[in-house]
């Protein structure tokens, strides 16, 4: 019993996100836009992760992760792993990999997707209220680590699925491993991971075809420099200087 409701938050998340890469953005590249269809998976997760909420079985599979990990598993990990996609992202160039943008407009959609899942996730904090399993707040849910972590997957994804499937898709390992360390040390209940993957991955879908603050406005050339910078302390998130000229 122990195996099967932990096995449940993996096979959930994963067929989550294989409907997401291989179902749902082969549309957007035949279409070049935004369709109500790549929602579905960042909407179903968002979905469950509200359903699981408050429910017996969200505690039982917390319950069985503790003890499948260890009442004292901690690790710090889990506040890196969700910058590993950003770093693909800059270094995928010299890996031989073609980019969809530039550098600037890269880090332009890394800061403002990240500000958006931030942004999200901390207004339902507030509004949920929920506690963390190891009761050191009441600000459990949705999870913001498993937020960034998917929207830089997510933005990862398409800024090299054309160029390299592997390597763009690689981001999505290191987030999947941020939400369950996220869990693995109590810190979140599963409801909270796959709420916050939702919402990464809604944030990136999003602003990879928006593509804000493009250099080309009103006919006019503009020249943006911008630079983004992880911040790391009793909340994750990512910070931007953004300067149009």
């Amino acid at each position: 019993m122990k195996t099967k409701l932990i096995s449940l938050f993996f096979l959930l998340l994963v067929f989550m996100v294989n409907a997401q890469t291989k179902d749902t953005i082969p549309a957007i590249k035949k279409e070049d836009k935004i369709s109500c269809k790549q929602f579905i998976a960042p909407a179903a997760l968002i979905t469950a992760g509200t359903l699981l909420l408050n429910t017996a079985l969200n505690d039982d599979l917390q319950s069985n992760a503790n003890r499948f990990f260890g009442e004292d598993f901690q690790t710090t990990a889990d506040n890196f792993l969700p910058f590993v996609p950003v770093a693909q992202i800059y270094l995928g160039k010299s890996f031989g990999f073609k980019p969809k943008n530039d550098f600037k407009q890269q880090t332009i959609n890394i800061a403002i997707a990240n500000t958006m899942a931030v942004s999200a996730t901390e207004i339902l904090k507030r509004s949920v209220k929920k506690e963390r399993p190891d009761h050191s707040d009441n600000l459990s849910f949705p999870s913001g680590h498993t937020a960034i972590a998917f929207t830089n997957a997510a933005l990862l994804y398409y800024e090299y699925k054309d160029s390299n499937l592997w390597y763009a898709g690689s981001g999505f390992l290191f987030a999947t491993a941020t939400g369950i360390l996220r869990i693995a040390n109590n810190r979140h209940y599963t409801s909270d991971v796959l709420a916050g993957a939702g919402i990464g991955l809604a944030s990136g879908l999003i602003v990879s075809y928006w593509n804000p603050f493009q250099s080309v406005s009103f006919g006019k050339k503009k020249k943006t420099t911008a630079f983004v910078y992880p911040q790391i302390g009793s909340q994750i998130g990512m910070g931007a200087l953004i300067q149009l000229n």
